[in-house]
């Protein structure tokens, strides 16, 4: 049976709207929803959320990326330990739950720079002539893929274990999260970085330490990680998230049922949420005995995961695909836990799809933050990872509070503030061939930094600001060339629609979008710092400019706008594929996925604003 024609009998049997609006459960009683015709949803975003790619997959250049050129990188987990941050991920050679599949971790102690990924569970043989109950295929020269729902356990000696769960699949519609597999493994992370034997924790059953290729945990000398495994398996919240993986019948599962990829958080009382795809939720009063979930009353969420957290402020925040599809990624916040009033943006964004592959879907997706036990990074940030169309790995850092709204205008002059604080204040989309940083400019002045070498995509750094009907923004840019790369700059309002858009376009050209056309302002020069002065009116439409002290011509705004809220740096073209439309699945590559293209670098120095 296909595994999303599995969710059908789950939703029949969870939607009970009258039943949940009587009892007490999530919610969401907000009015925002989110535009899927828009990547972004048409929601404000969170800010100063910084969202950075950590894997950038490269089949062309294994050496680049994994070592291997896996395209299929999915479900990420997170952690904080030993003032590290750890990414673990999983991994399969072109497609979903195709092998061969392996497990990989990757590491940071800012969040900021992140080693390559190590691989922390390799490719595993199945024995040939291995079958599976239901499927007639049978095992031959066949390599395991991984799926788990749990990565990381810290256990209260301080001992961090990372777990994954070796997984068969005889054919490409098969589910390595169907109860026959072959087992969980785990092996403790050592304070150099370094990793501990590879261990099985617990067998599904036909497996045990006679067919299988790793020794039983309990076999290990180490009384403190065997101790750690122990307390691993009697804590009933973290069986729940071995799950899908697990015998159906296996009685170290606390509740049996077809529901998946468990997240739960604690109420102020003691109570347990539980949260699962499809935005189903069941509250649990020890964590041992649960009711049957139903569908939490106007929360929207198909098949990606869903995270739910306690903030660092005390309130509690929910991360998700508010939609049928994969984006936008959104947040909801909470004061008590269960009543969720807002929808805020966290990544608007769906990087193009360089590798076509098995059941690999658009957008930013398959959400986790940090699981309550595995460490509280000292920024007090709520840090979540996710994938991006199922091929790169990303982290976002969100402030908390977690608001929207700029209570003030801009006056940053990147030099003169403190360092590691002049971005926090900025959204940031910022890639590995595609990095948003503060750098030194020519003149030697720290400056907001876009640089741009990615075929496919671009750095991107926004600015929410009070919202204005009349506007005055003051900013400086040095472009490094003025030959190849673009810089686009746009005043949009809070659904993120532009009214506005300047460019430095790829032929040495300051212009602007003027309806269907666009209007040439200047020549530019590379290395030349250009200090442009705008002022805006979104009633009649028009807005000025001060280039290096020469008045432009006056000029209208290319689409009408009540307000501006936001001005966007970008290096690339808007993009609006895939749309809601668009046929999930992707089969082609796109051409030279894996080939940069020649560097573009733009140096913002200053950025002001005020109400006109």
């Amino acid at each position: 049976m296909n595994k999303y024609t599995k969710l059908l009998y789950i939703l029949t049997v969870s939607c009970c709207w009258q039943n949940a609006s009587a009892q007490d459960t999530v919610r969401y009683t907000g009015n925002t929803v989110a535009n899927v015709d828009y990547h972004h949803g048409q929601l404000s975003p969170v800010i100063g959320v910084h969202s950075r790619q950590i894997f950038r997959a490269n089949r062309e250049h294994p050496e680049q990326a994994d070592g291997f050129g896996f395209t299929y990188n999915h479900a990420p987990m997170l952690a904080y330990w030993n003032k590290t941050f750890y990414v673990e991920y999983l991994s399969d050679k072109v497609g979903e739950s195709v092998p061969p599949g392996q497990t990989l971790v990757l590491t940071s102690k800012d969040g900021s720079t992140w080693t390559k990924p190590q691989v922390v569970f390799p490719q595993y043989k199945i024995p040939d002539g291995t079958t599976k109950e239901g499927n007639k295929g049978v095992a031959k020269d066949l390599i395991s893929v991984m799926h788990q729902r749990m990565g990381f356990y810290k256990s209260k000696s301080n001992r961090l274990l990372v777990l994954g769960f070796y997984g068969i699949v005889l054919d490409e519609h098969d589910d390595p999260n169907d109860g026959q597999g072959i087992g969980r493994v785990v092996r403790e992370v050592l304070p150099n970085g370094r990793y501990g034997p590879i261990y099985f924790i617990h067998y599904n059953p036909k497996w045990n330490e006679s067919n299988t290729s790793y020794p039983f945990y309990t076999t290990s000398k180490d009384k403190g990680f065997v101790q750690a495994c122990d307390e691993l398996m009697a804590n009933p919240l973290m069986m729940m998230q071995w799950a899908e993986e697990t015998d159906r019948k296996d009685p170290i599962i606390p509740l049996h049922k077809e529901y998946k990829a468990f997240n739960f958080y604690h109420l102020p009382d003691g109570r347990v949420v539980g949260l699962w795809k499809n935005a189903l939720t069941a509250i649990s009063k020890d964590g041992k005995t649960w009711p049957n979930a139903t569908r939490a009353p106007r929360f929207v969420n198909a098949a990606a995961k869903i995270w739910g957290q306690r903030t660092s402020d005390g309130n509690y925040a929910t991360v998700y695909n508010p939609s049928e599809y994969r984006w936008p990624l959104a947040a909801s916040v909470s004061k008590d836990g269960l009543n969720y009033t807002n929808l805020l943006l966290i990544n608007g964004e769906i990087s193009p799809m360089r590798y076509g592959g098995n059941y690999k879907s658009y957008g930013p997706q398959y959400v986790r933050g940090i699981e309550e036990g595995n460490g509280f990074p000292p920024d007090g940030k709520m840090w979540v990872t996710y994938s991006m169309n199922k091929e790169d790995i990303w982290v976002s850092s969100v402030p908390v509070p977690l608001t929207e709204i700029a209570t003030a205008h801009a006056n940053e002059d990147f030099n003169q503030l403190p360092a590691g604080r002049e971005l926090d204040k900025w959204n940031t989309y910022s890639l590995q061939w595609a990095p948003v940083s503060i750098e030194k400019a020519p003149d030697g002045s720290k400056s907001l930094t876009l640089k741009d070498w990615d075929r496919y995509d671009y750095a991107k750094a926004e600015r929410v600001v009070p919202e204005s009907k009349k506007l005055e923004t003051e900013f400086t840019i040095t472009p490094a060339q003025n030959s190849n790369g673009q810089l686009d700059i746009e005043f949009q309002d809070a659904k993120g629609q532009p009214g506005i858009r300047l460019m430095f376009d790829s032929t040495g050209t300051f212009r602007a979008k003027s309806g269907y056309r666009y209007k040439n302002f200047m020549k530019y020069e590379a290395g030349t710092a250009y200090t442009i002065k705008l002022k805006l009116n979104t009633d009649t439409r028009f807005y000025t400019m001060n280039v290096n002290g020469k008045e432009l011509s006056p000029s209208l705004m290319f689409a009408p706008l009540t307000s501006v809220s936001r001005v966007v740096f970008r290096t690339g073209d808007v993009r609006r594929f895939p749309d809601a439309d668009t046929p999930t699945d992707q089969s082609y590559d796109l051409a030279k996925p894996g080939e940069p293209v020649k560097e573009a670098a733009f140096y913002i120095k200053s950025f002001t604003t005020k109400a006109n």
